[in-house]
């Protein structure tokens, strides 16, 4: 079994957060998005706050972004989905153009 090297996104939630709940489809539709160049996660902070305490979130929602098991990136707050995007870009990988096929010459 090969372990998985994409990063993944945490995203810190609460039940109780309207701004968190407003962001799930947001985070949803990103997941699908990049879902070869990017690993998603959800941690509830009332339903696990030991977790939410090792990456130090204080406030939901709270995106914070995990590579080689260290926190290398974090959003707090309401984001829109263009800010969250400029903070991944540079730690994805990036897409590999579609192959080339040939075609046969025309006379």
């Amino acid at each position: 079994m090969t372990q998985d090297t994409r990063p993944l996104l945490v995203f810190f939630t609460s039940e109780r957060s309207g701004p968190a709940r407003r962001m799930e489809s947001l985070l949803a539709h990103l997941a699908r998005k990049e879902r070869r160049r990017l690993r998603t996660a959800r941690g509830d902070v009332d339903a696990k706050p030991e977790f939410a305490e090792k990456f130090k979130v204080e406030s939901v929602p709270t995106l914070v972004l995990v590579k080689d098991k260290r926190a290398i990136a974090r959003l707090e707050g309401r984001v829109s989905a263009p800010r969250i995007e400029s903070m991944l870009d540079p730690h994805l990988e990036p897409i590999a153009p579609p192959l080339a096929t040939s075609r046969p010459a025309t006379a």
